[in-house]
């Protein structure tokens, strides 16, 4: 499972033109479910996205988590993010899970953050999205379970 984290001062989702998903300060994370991942994977994930040290302290060092700072985690997927891009001009998604799994994983990601989080929100699984966001920073990280 890979998280591509964000740093943000505000992140939405939008379907449509409606806002299905947003978050002031916090985390955007574009999540990709492989072939191989588990529920275990997106625990792994979770865990990893609420402690990952990536904001700034007094100090200004990267020493607070989001569970530090109380920030939202916006998670949206992305299954492109699973490509393989090591050959040619065109990109492989061979390496992205079905899109059944993707869904059952991501939802379950989602619903765990949900329950341990305090403001979780998501885009709409499948759906042609558009992602508004202001990165701080920039600061962004590919994390992988």
């Amino acid at each position: 499972m890979k998280g591509l984290l964000q740093r943000v001062r505000g992140a939405r989702v939008e379907v449509a033109g409606e806002v299905v998903g947003a978050i002031d300060q916090g985390l955007l994370v574009l999540v990709a479910v492989e072939p191989d991942d588990t529920r275990a994977s997106a625990d792994k994930l979770l865990n990893k996205l609420l402690n990952y040290r990536v904001f700034s302290d007094a100090e200004g060092k990267m020493n607070l988590s989001l569970a530090d700072v109380g920030g939202g985690l916006l998670l949206v997927s992305q299954f492109t993010l699973a490509a393989d891009t090591k050959s040619g001009l065109r990109p492989s998604f061979s390496t992205a899970a079905p899109p059944a799994l993707g869904e059952e994983l991501f939802d379950y990601l989602f619903g765990k953050a949900k329950q341990v989080h305090g403001t979780v929100a998501s885009g709409r699984f499948g759906a042609d999205m558009q992602v508004h966001l202001v990165n701080d920073g920039p600061v962004t990280f590919l994390l992988q379970t």
